[in-house]
């Protein structure tokens, strides 16, 4: 963020003051927020690396990003970001534990690997890193209007993202109300690892003697595509000199294959659980199934935002948001954060609550009697009862007017719950808590 030297000794109250009238943009083009204030330098950047670790040697994460902003005046921008991230280690396949050990077969069909038992079945051989570019171009049109307008690239071994963006402001109440329309294109392409499973057909038995058959009945194509339509509708509201506040309203819709590719189900024994845990013998193997999921989704979204500077300068900064959609899931998400202002330092913790509801086809295993009954199915645990908790504290030093260094030290948890299961089953631990450490390193300039 560069600012004159004057304005940087200048009351915080106008500084707050500007910084908020562009967040309600900034928020909704997924830009990092810039000051409308001012003498501004030909070119902002922001860079920074990210480390995401999961407990138990789960996944791990490296992602750097580059943000450059070339600002033409005040209100003229383009913005230009690219990330790379790797991500490494253990995936949850779907399937339940068992006091037994399993053996499944890779996605890509060679190879196999097994889980020992009483362990959660993991893919251990997850490896990914994906490429991304993005950028912005946003300005005002006339005193009461501005847009802006942009595009994204995305690209994986297995997956690929193209889209387009763009928003139209206009200002109101001599710029102290803003209303915003924003719309996201995205059309996206699966060609995952093996081919495309068919949704509730069974997996491929390692080393069967049907194992060749049974992977391509369950194959369906090399690739497939989705597509994803954002609408957005806001309000950003500058209630006074210290305060402002926004509102948002969102749509999305999905459409085409919206299944993952490398999740399973668990078929149990529906006779007391004597056979769980994905022992249950079909044809002298175990049975798993593909998940399956409706091709199309529908998600609605309600968001609000407060900013408040306090006398002593400091910041509070509150947002709750709740969406609902046409496959059952409800989802509230509460984001409190408190900044200190230190001077040439900043502080700042934040309390993140996220709960949801199990999707209405989410099931953590299904049994013998019911499975082939089924129109759609998932045990991915991020369709089911979940509640999560982030603690972070950020910190901050302004070098000097143009450039500052942060850091950011974040702890997740995440816990699932439902059906506990019959028998046996009781006796394995369906819903392993996951935590996290998330680590950033940030330099502006």
């Amino acid at each position: 963020m560069a600012v004159t030297k004057q304005q940087d000794v200048a009351q915080s109250d106008c500084r707050l003051k500007a910084m908020l009238a562009s967040a309600g943009c900034a928020l909704l083009a997924g830009l990092p927020t810039q000051a409308q204030a001012g003498e501004l330098d030909n070119w902002d950047f922001d860079t920074a690396a990210l480390i995401y670790a999961e407990s138990d040697s789960r996944i791990s994460a490296f992602e750097p990003v580059v943000s450059a902003t070339r600002n033409f005046d005040s209100e003229t921008k383009l913005n230009l970001k690219f990330a790379f991230d790797t991500l490494t280690g253990a995936s949850p396949n779907g399937a339940t534990s068992s006091d037994q050990a399993q053996t499944f077969a890779r996605p890509s069909g060679n190879g196999r690997y097994t889980t020992d038992a009483d362990a959660q079945p993991l893919d251990d051989t997850f490896r990914d890193s994906r490429a991304a570019f993005s950028a912005n171009w946003s300005a005002p049109i006339n005193r009461d209007w501005a847009y802006s307008a942009g595009g994204y690239l995305s690209s994986e071994h297995d997956y690929q993202s193209l889209g387009v963006n763009g928003t139209v402001s206009h200002y109101l109440n001599q710029k102290n109300t803003t209303l915003t329309l924003g719309l996201n294109l995205s059309a996206d392409s699966l060609n995952p690892e093996g081919g495309l499973p068919v949704g509730l057909s069974r997996t491929p038995v390692p080393d069967s003697a049907t194992f060749t058959t049974d992977l391509n009945n369950s194959r369906d194509g090399s690739s497939d595509d989705k597509q994803i339509v954002d609408v957005v509708l806001g309000l950003t509201q500058v209630i006074d000199r210290k305060t402002l506040m926004q509102f948002n309203y969102s749509l999305s819709s999905g459409s085409g294959y919206l299944n993952d590719p490398y999740k399973i189900v668990s078929v149990i024994d529906s006779n007391a659980g004597g056979n769980y845990g994905g022992n249950f013998i079909k044809d002298g193997a175990n049975l798993y199934l593909y998940e399956k999921r409706p091709d199309s989704r529908l998600k609605h979204a309600l968001f609000w935002q407060g900013k408040r500077q306090l006398d002593n300068g400091d910041i509070v900064d509150l947002s709750y948001r709740f969406m609902f959609d046409d496959w059952g899931v409800n989802s509230h998400t509460v984001d409190l954060k408190y900044r200190w202002d230190l001077g040439k330092h900043y502080i700042e913790p934040q309390l993140r609550w996220y709960t949801q509801s199990a999707a209405d086809f989410y099931k953590r295993y299904v049994t013998s009697s019911d499975y082939q009954s089924l129109d759609e199915v998932s045990a991915d645990y991020r369709l089911g009862d979940l509640d999560t908790y982030t603690l972070g504290f950020r910190y901050g030093y302004r070098m000097n007017q143009n450039s500052e260094l942060y850091t950011r030290v974040s702890f997740y948890q995440q816990s699932n719950s439902g059906d506990t299961g019959f028998g046996e089953l009781k006796a394995q631990e369906l819903y392993p808590d996951t935590t996290a450490t998330m680590i950033t390193v940030g330099y502006r300039f």
